[in-house]
């Protein structure tokens, strides 16, 4: 068992977190899918202790459990082992010995709101309406008047109920079909999840990523889900994708959600005060409610350390947009601490809507460090580091059962899910050295680039992390906001008598800041081009730039 003693408890306020999606990072046997020997070999890459590395402190893994990878590994059929396409067990252990060695921590990503149809458990259920694990799932009565027991909606489209002909009732499912809810509400169900979490903390599991984690709960009796009136207000509606036209609130974000989440918390607290929690909150189609939820689940003792949410991950890259989302989280979020990502497995990558978005290439640089200074944990999703964009996936190349479902309204999530590109005129850019990889490796940047340059976004967020460790201010200092109009975000980080400021302006002008009072001193972004300035009380940004300052 990992035995951190010499670390705060709190050690993930301070953190800088990584997301690595496996089958996309390193492929180290060359059978067109990265796996846990190949993450192992690219330790180095994140932080070597030696000052080379990117300088990370966490890693979010991806799914790596036995799955019949429906859904990519978010149908798990055996959480307490590893799928052979990632490796084995041995694998694993060495991950987490190698990774603690040079510093960092490891979480896993547990799926505990479905399982896989081929999972042992359902496969037991679904017998009969009298055996052992009858009750695991979620099982309605077969209705004499409608097609299905209500209109709850899949979030990969169509009805979310499945009928079953060996206990002549229906099934209910969030996600695909071969991915069957849980019944959280039975004690059985409980105890296995919390066997789960301890099984991995006695592997050294440092913490836990926590997927869909506010679709725990729903309402018992089933009603109805309101649709939504034309023109409501939406967080961010898919075209076409008949989930976002309901107000999903019986089929998730239920009073009895925060009960599930206290098992969860109560869980690591027993194993050890050093194991953390991160829940993904999604689904929410308005801004207040989403930022209002967010917050409540982290309120307290007994709450999660930490949630993200999608508010700041899709298209809405503005000014506006961001400033607003942290204001609120802050006014919400009490005493809870905040986690923020500008890129996930689920959405386009953040150069890509940053481009399409501010109509500048660079932008996206601005995201990372804006993400670096914020209060709270930041995610850097892997290849975000390198300013990887979307690759224009084609349907033939489809693998995403969302995109295979909504195509072609609605391309899927397979653009921003591609290898990782090491080298740019390696074969397969470094990804492996065999014939195939499971999506297209044609990224046009990577961490080693023409004529052996490395990087300069790598350089850049490089930079900035050890920029971030070097101020306390940035790591655990207050926020407030300080100068907001329709082009430039402004905010201050104040710890123990040190002051940073941050500004970050979103026009094609240039502007000009009042600061009077305090001497500020500009923190130079070597890899950066469009460093502001400060002079006679006024701080100048140049058009799309972005400053860090202290107080002298």
């Amino acid at each position: 068992m990992n035995i951190l003693s010499n670390i705060p408890s709190d050690w993930w306020k301070h953190a800088v977190f990584y997301q690595i999606y496996p089958r996309s990072f390193y492929d180290s046997n060359n059978d067109g899918i990265g796996d846990l020997k190949g993450v192992t070999r690219k330790l180095d890459y994140l932080n070597d202790g030696n000052g080379g590395g990117l300088g990370v402190d966490a890693i979010w893994l991806s799914p790596f459990f036995t799955s019949p990878m429906k859904d990519f590994g978010y149908d798990v059929s055996n959480y307490m082992d590893i799928d052979p396409i990632f490796g084995t067990l041995a694998d694993f252990d060495n991950l987490v010995t190698e990774a603690h060695a040079r510093g960092i921590k490891i979480l896993a990503d547990l799926v505990l709101n479905h399982s896989s149809d081929q999972h042992p458990w359902f496969q037991e259920s679904k017998q009969s309406r009298t055996n052992q694990k009858s009750d695991w799932y979620i099982w309605v009565d077969k209705p004499k008047d409608k097609p299905y027991p209500n209109n709850w909606v899949s979030v990969f489209g169509g009805s979310a109920w499945e009928y079953i002909e060996e206990r002549d009732q229906f099934y209910y499912h969030s996600f695909l079909k071969e991915q069957p809810d849980l019944n959280w509400y039975h004690p059985e169900v409980q105890q296995a999840i919390q066997d789960i979490i301890t099984f991995w903390a006695k592997r050294g599991v440092d913490g836990f990523r926590l997927d869909t984690a506010n679709f725990y709960a729903y309402d018992r009796e089933l009603k109805d889900n309101p649709k939504y009136p034309e023109g409501r207000k939406a967080l961010e509606a898919r075209d076409g994708v008949d989930y976002d036209l309901y107000d999903n609130c019986f089929s998730k974000d239920r009073p009895d959600n925060f009960e599930f989440l206290k098992l969860i918390r109560q869980a690591v607290k027993n194993i050890s005060p050093h194991i953390t929690t991160i829940g993904e909150i999604g689904g929410i189609q308005d801004m207040d409610r989403l930022i209002e939820l967010a917050g409540s689940y982290v309120q307290g003792k007994d709450a999660l350390h930490m949630v993200y949410t999608f508010s700041l991950l899709g298209s809405a890259i503005k000014k506006k947009s961001i400033s607003e989302v942290i204001a609120k989280t802050e006014n919400k979020i009490n005493d809870g601490w905040p986690c923020w990502s500008f890129g996930n497995h689920d959405c386009a990558r953040v150069r890509t809507r940053s481009k399409k978005a501010m109509g500048i290439n660079e932008f996206y640089q601005n995201m990372m460090l804006l993400l670096l200074c914020f209060r709270g944990t930041p995610i850097i999703y892997y290849g975000d580091e390198l300013g990887m964009v979307d690759y224009p996936i084609k349907k033939e190349e489809l693998q995403d059962p969302f995109g295979i479902s909504y195509w072609p309204k609605y391309p899927g999530r397979d653009g921003c899910r591609t290898p990782f590109p090491w080298q740019i005129n390696k074969k397969n850019q470094g990804f492996n050295d065999g014939n195939k990889s499971w999506l297209p490796t044609k990224s046009p940047v990577a961490l080693i680039e023409e004529h052996g340059k490395t990087n300069d976004m790598f350089l850049l967020t490089q930079e900035m992390i050890q920029i971030r460790k070097k101020f306390p201010a940035l790591q655990k200092g207050d926020y407030e906001e300080i100068y907001v109009n329709d082009s430039v975000y402004a905010f201050r980080r104040n710890y123990q008598g040190q002051t940073i400021f941050v500004a970050c302006n979103f026009s094609d002008a240039r502007q000009v800041i009042p600061m009077n009072g305090n001497q500020w001193e500009a923190v130079l972004l070597t890899f950066y081009k469009r460093n502001g300035g400060y002079k006679n009380e006024k701080i100048t940004l140049p058009p799309f730039g972005f400053s860090i300052f202290t107080s002298r």
